[in-house]
């Protein structure tokens, strides 16, 4: 059974692989005067364990003195309505932030991404910030 399951995860791996590959040389062929880049999506569950709701303050000061200053090139916010299962089971809905940043240095963002999520963890008493990348051909 353990041969079998790790035969699959190969597979599966593999898949994946072939799959962000596919996308990379998708992205390498952007058209002038777009260029490859990452998009990247960060979730911000906006609850503070027990203490109420980040406030509209609380995050302007949180991009100011956290995200500009790592990102300073542009970004966007949204407000999204979130949802998503704890291992109970529980269905937990919150307002949330959704933050999009468009990086032409990849790999050299992934630190940049970690410090904002840690600092946000830190002074929201947040467990985590859901996180998407994804290729894209993007510019002015």
């Amino acid at each position: 059974m353990k041969k079998l399951i790790a035969v699959a995860s190969l597979l599966l791996l593999g898949a994946c692989a072939e799959q962000l590959e596919a996308s990379r040389v998708a992205v390498a062929a952007c058209r002038a005067p777009l260029k490859a880049g990452i998009q990247v999506d960060l979730y911000f569950g906006r609850d503070k364990a027990g203490r109420g709701e980040v406030t509209e303050t609380e995050w302007s000061a949180f991009v100011a003195e956290e995200v500009t200053p790592r990102f300073p090139d542009g970004l966007s916010v949204l407000d999204v309505a979130g949802q998503y299962r704890e291992p109970s089971g529980r269905i937990v809905r919150e307002r949330t932030k959704l933050l999009v940043i468009v990086v032409f240095d990849a790999p050299n963002h992934l630190a940049r991404v970690q410090q904002v999520v840690g600092a946000y963890n830190a002074r929201f008493g947040q467990h985590g910030v859901f996180r998407v990348e994804k290729p894209v051909c993007a510019g002015v």
